[in-house]
């Protein structure tokens, strides 16, 4: 979790795990799951060796079979590139929803936003996710100001390959699932 989503759920009287909506307590760990970690054993996908899975993570990072690994299973799922780019919208540069000015970067449009128009209440869309594939370019966020701070804190470009065709995505992971132990 990253620590805005995680102070979400330590928000409410009772705190919930993010992920099984579990009872948290402030401050106290989760021991018998950190021993589970420590004492259960795993084999890595790349190179076949051995490992608790508390090592795991600094194993695959440094693991250039591992690596092979995920990038096989990222080739897998990747569609050719589309000759006709006039399709696709433009990813880098945004107009500001509220007054038009144009040719922000990501980043340069929530500064803007911040300095400009962060009293303004007007429900608009947000350039930044209409140009995504999955992008509503008609959906108008009750609160854009929230919604920049919380959800463009980052780049997708970062984290995100566009040409990744999702159902055969899906279908990797689980095949990848039952093969995988």
């Amino acid at each position: 979790f990253c620590t805005p989503c995680l102070q979400e759920c330590l928000k409410p009287k009772k705190p919930l795990c993010g992920v099984c909506r579990s009872t948290l307590s402030a401050g106290s760990r989760a021991l018998d799951l950190e021993k589970l970690i420590e004492t259960t054993e795993t084999t890595c996908n790349g190179c076949n060796k051995k490992m608790f899975l508390s090592k795991m993570r600094s194993h695959a990072a440094s693991c250039s079979k591992y690596q092979n690994y995920i990038m096989e299973g990222v080739k897998a799922v990747t569609k050719e590139p589309l000759h006709n780019t006039r399709s696709f919208p433009n990813r880098f540069t945004f107009p500001c929803p509220y007054c038009s000015e144009k040719n922000f970067d990501q980043e340069g449009l929530v500064e803007h936003c911040k300095a400009l128009h962060s009293m303004d209440a007007k429900q608009v869309v947000c350039p930044i996710c209409a140009s995504m594939p999955w992008g509503d370019p008609n959906y108008r966020s009750a609160n854009f100001m929230e919604h920049l701070q919380r959800r463009h804190r980052f780049s997708y470009d970062t984290f995100v390959d566009y040409d990744a065709d999702e159902d055969d995505m899906m279908a990797q992971v689980l095949m990848r699932s039952l093969r995988d132990k």
